[in-house]
């Protein structure tokens, strides 16, 4: 299950398009909240607007997870890295995200452990 959810959170960040709006409904509660450094949203629309941002910022670069996801109760954290395919990440960040009655991902809690000079 934790790693169904890690990767169709990440699947969702490097998606585009029909693809993107399909996991985002799958994938997030319909009010979903996020929260990470650089970023403050509610519901679907504003994440995938967060989204679209960083992908524009950091085009043709992919998010991987990193490591093995944690779960207890209906949370679960992990860390991903956002890089070109294969190579060492640029940024590296540390998630946890609380699961809704449904499995959908109903909270994000972002942190941000290695950025671009």
């Amino acid at each position: 299950m934790m790693d169904t959810v890690v990767n169709d959170y990440l699947a969702t960040w490097n998606a585009q398009g029909e693809q993107r709006t399909a996991l985002l409904q799958n994938t997030f509660a319909q009010d979903v909240t996020y929260t990470d450094p650089l970023a403050e949203t509610t519901g679907r629309a504003e994440l995938d607007a967060v989204i679209d941002a960083v992908q524009r910022q950091f085009a043709g670069m992919t998010f991987t997870p990193i490591g093995k996801p944690d779960r207890h109760h209906s949370q679960v954290r992990f860390q991903w890295g956002l890089g070109p395919a294969g190579a060492e990440p640029v940024v590296v960040g540390f998630d946890v995200v609380v699961l809704d009655g449904d499995g959908r991902v109903a909270d994000v809690r972002g942190f941000l452990d290695k950025v671009p000079a």
